[in-house]
């Protein structure tokens, strides 16, 4: 078993692991608890209570966080003619636009955070599924991230502002980032308030039992702060009411 630092053994004291914190405690114990020299990313981990191996229990969608993640956003366009002037015209940062940038991709390169593709670049982009895959880096249009050339500035200004995916991994899990320990708790709280109102409408008619077993809160190297699995479904409720 790894040994822990003296500096995490002093966040983990902090935090009751018997304990169901409600949300907006449990983001300011994350703040408290996060003892990176950097600005660290706040996460959210939930167990869901999903069969990953049957297809009607998948769970994959798009949240607008609605104070991003505190982070500059490189977005990459797969497009050509019209769509790779939408794209330079929208900022995106790259436009893979010719063999030479899948080349590059297959290469290894991805210094970007999303990847964004019109329909007739996706056989070209498809070659790429075994490079971008495991990043959850490839266009996907249930994530919203294949459109057509005239959508692309609105895709494009919703991956910089705080557009996230989120998706069940194969061990019935999902992970996303909510922003940074530099957020105030009130920021924080609207962008989970936001994701967990999507995780919740996003249910899939087949989920049988509990949906979500289990949330946990922590910050990059922090520990992990448990919630209410409850209060947290109900949290965009709360916050609209």
């Amino acid at each position: 078993m790894a040994k822990h630092g003296k500096k995490y053994n002093e966040a983990v004291s902090k935090v009751d692991a018997d304990k169901l914190y409600d949300p907006k405690e449990a983001l300011a114990l994350v703040k408290e608890t996060s003892y990176a020299k950097f600005d660290a990313s706040v996460e959210v981990h939930m167990r869901m209570g999903l069969d990953p191996r049957q297809a009607d229990q998948q769970l994959r969608d798009v949240v607008i966080l609605p104070h991003g993640l505190g982070k500059t956003i490189r977005v990459l366009v797969f497009a050509q003619g019209e769509g790779a002037k939408n794209a330079k015209d929208a900022g995106a940062d790259f436009i893979a636009d010719d063999d030479e940038w899948i080349k590059k991709i297959e290469g290894g390169w991805a210094d970007f955070d999303v990847a964004i593709a019109t329909p007739d670049m996706m056989g070209k982009a498809g070659r790429l599924g075994k490079v971008l895959g495991p990043r959850g880096l490839m266009p996907n249009p249930k994530a919203g991230t294949v459109v057509p050339a005239a959508d692309l500035e609105r895709a494009i200004n919703e991956s910089k502002a705080g557009r996230v995916e989120f998706r069940l991994d194969k061990t019935a899990n999902v992970h996303v980032n909510i922003g940074k320990v530099s957020f105030d708790v009130d920021k924080l709280y609207d962008n989970l308030a936001s994701l967990m109102g999507a995780i919740r409408k996003a249910k899939p008619a087949a989920s049988k039992g509990t949906y979500v077993k289990k949330v946990t809160l922590t910050s990059t190297m922090g520990p992990g702060v448990k919630l209410d699995p409850n209060q947290a479904l109900a949290m965009d409720r709360a916050a609209e009411s």
